[in-house]
């Protein structure tokens, strides 16, 4: 299986990005899995509606020159549904067996998901009601996938 996750925004942290080298070295056993980033849109703390549209418009136009046609694109967003972890392994395990082994991940701003990028997407999943920093969101989200592989090898993990 081929992964890619594309997110918006450049990620500093150091104790973000040590967490998820961490885990892309776990996942190396299972998948292809890198990181695409795409630059955010410098905007003033508050916008307008339309001027919100807009910066997640421009960045959604970034994200589209990371997807290609034969992704199966899976959003993060908070009206996703939300799975359990086994359910998420499913998931991945039925996209391998019929044939879509090519999976983006899409973890958009501060600001969320253009429409356009909403209509692409395949599946919309949620990890929670509550809001995270899309930085943050790119660790939970390789755990998650390195949890689902384990799963679907029934290799013990953490419940």
């Amino acid at each position: 299986m081929q992964i890619t996750i594309i997110s918006v925004g450049k990620l500093k942290e150091e104790y973000l990005i040590q967490g998820i080298d961490e885990y892309l070295k776990r996942l190396s056993k299972y998948a292809k899995v890198k990181i695409e980033e795409v630059p955010d849109e410098q905007a003033p703390d508050q916008l307008s509606e339309a001027e919100e549209k807009q910066v997640k418009q421009k960045e959604g136009e970034k994200i589209f020159t990371k997807l290609s046609t034969d992704h199966y694109v899976i959003t993060l967003d908070l009206d996703g549904k939300q799975l359990t972890s086994e359910q998420f392994a499913q998931k991945l395990d039925d996209l391998a067996t019929y044939g879509k082994s090519k999976v983006a991940f899409v973890i958009g701003g501060s600001l969320g998901l253009s429409d356009d990028i909403k209509q692409r997407s395949d599946l919309a999943i949620s990890f929670s009601k509550m809001t995270y920093p899309h930085q943050l969101m790119r660790l939970i989200l390789v755990e998650q996938v390195y949890r689902a592989f384990r799963i679907m090898r029934g290799e013990p993990y953490h419940r």
